[in-house]
């Protein structure tokens, strides 16, 4: 039987989404996150793209934090992000910041991904850890966001744009351009107790709609970036057609949510299903052909996370073990699905 609500009943009130605070359960599992991917100023460093940071990676080091009721954790990933890249003489976030380099910061573009994260952390320790530098700092880049990235009345519904500068209609001439990887469903459901005036409900019914709309190929999956100058959306100009890295990101978020249809993680699962053993399989859209593979193991968590949303599956004993030995993207994708069951399928966790 599906585990989704309806939409509709989506426009509930925000402070009736699950709580964050304690759903990470697996503290060990933590503590070794946090040996190995949080230095002692707090910035979260992505061993898999050349020890990098960049907003996303701070923004879930954050909400791992809060899930896990570690404060200090939280205060030295908030303490290292406000300085390195809160840089841009506005509320958003620098998107990279990368160690070899001076300056570490070369592109000063912003990651809404990232901003979005970073506000529904703070939305989260202040509502956990009743701190008004917390709920201030979230509210301005909320407001941030509301003013300079969300699309509120396009022909199809309101978007977000992905950055402030590179994807908006006057840039391209395919625009706008999104990355539906960017809609933080779960971040969205919170955002209103701290910025309400701003309509993000609307931004998430435009976000589930399109992507029912923006399936592709014969295996009907979204891509990376999607092109909304016309009245149908479509692979967006320059980029491949592909379902891949930031897109298996949108079944997590999706399930994270807790509303919508079955069908809407029908082919994610269908697809997930004939390769567990090998991993998730990077796709073309264009083709149908297999283009590369996620192999390691926490990936597989998004796939488990996905058909216990669809259809009740129970999640298998390796869902339950985060493997923190891998690399950072796998490592945090697993966390954070185990926090997306315990908060919306604990009933998948039983048995």
């Amino acid at each position: 039987m599906a585990q989704f609500s309806d939409l509709k009943a989506s426009d509930a009130q925000a402070d009736s989404a699950p709580a964050l605070a304690g759903t990470l359960l697996d503290q060990a599992a933590w503590r070794a996150y946090k040996a190995r991917f949080v230095t002692e100023q707090g910035r979260v460093v992505d061993t898999g793209n050349a020890q990098i940071s960049h907003s996303e990676g701070q923004g879930y080091g954050l909400v791992l934090a809060v899930a896990a009721g570690d404060r200090d954790a939280f205060d030295r990933i908030w303490g290292w992000t406000r300085a390195n890249l809160m840089v841009r003489g506005d509320e958003l976030l620098a998107w990279r910041w990368e160690p070899d380099k001076r300056p570490a910061i070369a592109d000063m573009n912003n990651a809404t991904d990232g901003d979005l994260l970073v506000a529904w952390a703070l939305t989260e320790a202040d509502s956990t850890w009743k701190n008004t530098s917390y709920r201030i700092a979230a509210r301005r880049i909320a407001v941030e966001v509301g003013r300079k990235l969300i699309l509120p009345q396009t022909q199809h519904g309101s978007l977000l744009l992905p950055a402030l500068a590179g994807f908006a209609a006057e840039e391209r001439q395919d625009g706008p351009v999104v990355n539906l990887s960017y809609w933080v469903f779960p971040a969205l459901d919170r955002l209103p107790t701290i910025a309400p005036e701003f309509d993000w409900a609307a931004l998430s019914r435009s976000g589930y709609e399109l992507l029912r709309k923006a399936r592709f190929g014969a295996q009907g999956l979204p891509v990376e970036w999607t092109a909304l100058g016309a009245s149908d959306p479509h692979p967006a100009t320059g980029f491949a057609p592909s379902f891949a890295y930031n897109a298996i990101r949108i079944p997590l978020y999706l399930a994270w949510s807790g509303i919508g249809r079955e069908s809407d993680l029908a082919p994610f699962v269908a697809l997930w299903a004939k390769h567990p053993a090998r991993g998730l399989p990077l796709i073309d859209t264009a083709g149908g052909r297999q283009i590369g593979w996620l192999e390691e193991k926490g990936y597989a968590a998004i796939a488990d996370l996905a058909a216990c949303a669809a259809s009740g599956t129970k999640l298998p004993a390796s869902f339950k073990a985060a493997n923190i030995a891998e690399n950072y993207y796998p490592a945090t994708l697993h966390l954070l699905a185990q926090i997306a069951a315990q908060m919306r399928y604990p009933s998948c966790l039983r048995g």
